[in-house]
């Protein structure tokens, strides 16, 4: 019997074609509303999770946010005394205006020590580092990044050659790593310089900013607890610092991309709502239009659980067929927006099935009602209407 019933139902869904496939528009755009936002919400999200991840979880940043706060690189340098504690690197930051030959451009300037590179986990391609002669000389040497080196040079051949920043000529003598684009800035994109060279150029001589890398993965809230205590009592002032580690901004991350996917979810399920009001409707219309059929059969013996799960079947037909177009234009969706973003998103398939089965739920829901009308129409009421 329910063989039968799933048999008229597609019977009857095929009879009119143009209308059950208008029917299930709504539930069309309404899945591919919610697969492909939250596909490419994850991906997005998933991109900065890992961008922020590779910094590592052992390090900490420090920023001073008070200006009347004064603290020397000497005292800060200090915390690295501390067993908790790998390595501390206090760091100066400027912009200025680079020049090299007829080539030109603005670029962030950051005085660092040698411990720098261990703290942020960058490394040279070519050249050399920033070494303590660097430091005790005042020498006017830079670390570039690749795209330093690009705009200026033209390659990432640049080690030897001479850059001018401000009115002071810079020998490059390394070129870093690739590092690529990221949330939290690159350091492709910046000029490094010795510690004490910026200190002499810029006449800066309190820290504003320095990062710490803890001594291991399990040391980082002791650590974390070392510079807050070291900040308090140089600072007298909680509010006068901030101290953030990348687990803290994974964890915000989290939190906000979880309620942005949620609120695009619920933003793209009110189609699929408004396509189960469709069905409802079309339902209705054809329950109406098929009032000698329903007579007719109840005449010969059906009951009115069978006009009912045949309505029923039909409207669940209907919505999750469209679920299932959906799922697969989805696909399709998100594999034409990666290549031509040249982007990852993959299909969340677990969003996808939920939305199906969302889709069987608003069948049940919205064919509910014209199932039971259908079902309490009487035969000899239903003969003479046709």
């Amino acid at each position: 019997m329910t063989l039968k019933i799933i048999k008229l139902s597609l019977k009857a869904i095929c009879n009119n074609k143009m209308r059950s496939f208008l029917t299930m528009l709504g539930i069309i755009i309404g899945v591919m509303a919610v697969v492909i936002l939250v596909s490419i919400t994850q991906n997005a999200t998933s991109g900065i999770t890992d961008s922020i991840s590779s910094m590592g979880s052992d390090q900490i940043t420090a920023v001073i946010t008070d200006s009347d706060v004064s603290i020397s690189a000497e005292s800060v340098q200090e915390l690295s005394g501390y067993g908790a504690i790998s390595s501390v690197a206090p760091v100066i930051t400027t912009n200025q205006t680079v020049k090299h030959n007829s080539e030109s451009g603005s670029y962030s300037i950051v005085g660092i020590t040698q411990s720098y590179f261990d703290v942020q986990n960058i490394a040279i391609q070519s050249g050399r580092l920033i070494t303590a002669s660097d430091l005790e000389w005042y020498t006017s040497v830079a670390v570039i990044g690749t795209e330093v080196a690009a705009d200026l040079f033209g390659t990432w051949d640049a080690v030897g050659g001479t850059i001018t920043i401000g009115d002071r000529n810079y020998t490059v003598i390394g070129v870093l790593e690739e590092q690529g684009s990221s949330l939290v800035g690159s350091d492709d994109s910046k000029i490094l310089i010795p510690y004490s060279t910026a200190e002499k150029a810029t006449g800066q001589k309190e820290v504003s900013t320095f990062y710490i890398k803890a001594a291991s993965a399990g040391t980082v809230d002791m650590a974390i607890n070392t510079v807050e205590s070291f900040l308090l009592q140089a600072t007298r002032d909680e509010d006068a610092y901030t101290v953030s580690n990348q687990s803290d901004v994974l964890e915000t991350m989290d939190d906000v991309t979880n309620t942005m996917s949620l609120l695009l979810a619920g933003i793209a399920a009110i189609s699929l709502l408004v396509g189960g009001i469709g069905i409802m409707n079309i339902m209705l219309v054809s329950v109406t239009e098929r009032t000698r059929e329903i007579g007719i059969r109840k005449a010969v013996g059906a009951k009115r659980k069978h006009i009912l799960l045949q309505f029923l079947c039909e409207s669940c037909i209907l919505s999750i067929l469209g679920g299932l177009i959906g799922l697969l234009l989805s696909f399709a969706a998100v594999s034409f927006y990666n290549a031509a973003a040249g982007s990852s998103a993959s299909m969340n398939w677990g969003i996808g099935l939920a939305a199906i089965a969302f889709c069987a739920v608003i069948g049940i829901l919205f064919g509910s009602y014209p199932a039971a009308k259908a079902s309490r129409l009487q035969p000899i009421d239903a003969l003479h209407t046709a």
